[in-house]
């Protein structure tokens, strides 16, 4: 049985690859979820008038990659404690959530949440927010699977915008 997790983590680019590498991990969509305007383009969400957030939508079989390890993998893909956006993209669009589709989603994620703040990995509070699924609408073309599409530019993105090294800081002995 197939289920659907949404997270939002920044720049949807850099949100892809992670999950869709993983086994039980059927695909992996980005995105725009939590805003006011229906069906919205990339350059509306980057206006920040939508309220939207660049998302990414996986579905998954639960009995090969469960919800606890693609909350642990999300984790180790932002800065958590960033309100205004992610590494060199600022703005509420870039701005991280779980958005979760099921009570129990909701419930794995605040445990999650909350052990993060309790580990003591940050000097800062945990300020993903966690809410409601709400509807997710799928970005132009061109985003979708960017790293495999455009892969040296994907890769000088990632590097430049500060996502690698803060992960190579705080998740290498992690991970």
């Amino acid at each position: 049985m197939e289920k659907k997790a949404t997270f939002a983590g920044g720049c949807f680019w850099c949100m892809v690859e992670p999950f869709e590498t993983q086994p039980g991990i059927e695909k992996v969509v980005s995105g725009y979820s939590g805003g006011t305007t229906a069906n919205p383009t990339y350059e509306e969400v980057c206006s920040e008038t939508t309220g939207h957030l660049e998302a990414v939508e996986i579905t998954y079989n639960p009995d090969v990659f469960s919800y606890e390890r693609l909350l642990e993998l999300f984790w180790q893909q932002i800065d958590p404690t960033d309100p205004g956006g992610q590494f060199h993209d600022r703005g509420e669009s870039y701005t991280t959530a779980i958005f979760y589709h099921d009570d129990e989603q909701k419930q794995l994620a605040e445990e999650s949440k909350r052990k993060l703040n309790e580990s003591g990995m940050f000097s800062k509070p945990v300020v993903t927010s966690i809410r409601p699924a709400e509807p997710f609408y799928e970005a132009e073309a061109y985003h979708q699977q960017y790293y495999r599409k455009h892969p040296l530019h994907y890769k000088m993105y990632k590097k430049g915008s500060g996502r690698q090294d803060f992960q190579l800081k705080h998740w290498r002995d992690r991970a």
